[in-house]
């Protein structure tokens, strides 16, 4: 899947003081919360582009399209925005694992 077409430009996005919307990222059949990311412009036009998930590395300060060194790909799946145009959901098909950490996803750490 490549070359997506958007029903929104990016400047009908709402954005963080940094520039960004945040991404939760779910498998698309099981709706298992992956991650979460950040898109900018740049992230978010790459991820129509070549139909896989690309988000902005904070820690690296570069775009990141997932799984180009690990192979664990996210294909783009849906992209919905949320009723304030500030948080983008992203559904995926998740080739191995989505977490840096070698884990399915990255929630897997409880608190209670």
């Amino acid at each position: 899947m490549e070359n997506l077409k958007s029903k929104l430009s990016w400047s009908d996005f709402k954005l963080n003081s940094d520039g960004m919307v945040p991404v939760i990222v779910q498998d698309y059949k099981t709706d298992q919360v992956l991650m979460l990311a950040y898109m900018n412009e740049e992230a978010y036009l790459t991820t129509l582009k070549l139909g896989k998930m690309t988000y902005w590395s904070r820690s690296r300060n570069e775009l990141w399209t997932k799984g180009l060194t690990s192979g664990h790909v996210q294909y783009v799946k849906s992209l919905t925005i949320d009723c304030d145009n500030d948080t983008i959901l992203a559904k995926v098909e998740q080739v191995g694992a989505a977490c840096h950490t070698g884990n399915r996803t990255c929630f897997f750490t409880p608190l209670l």
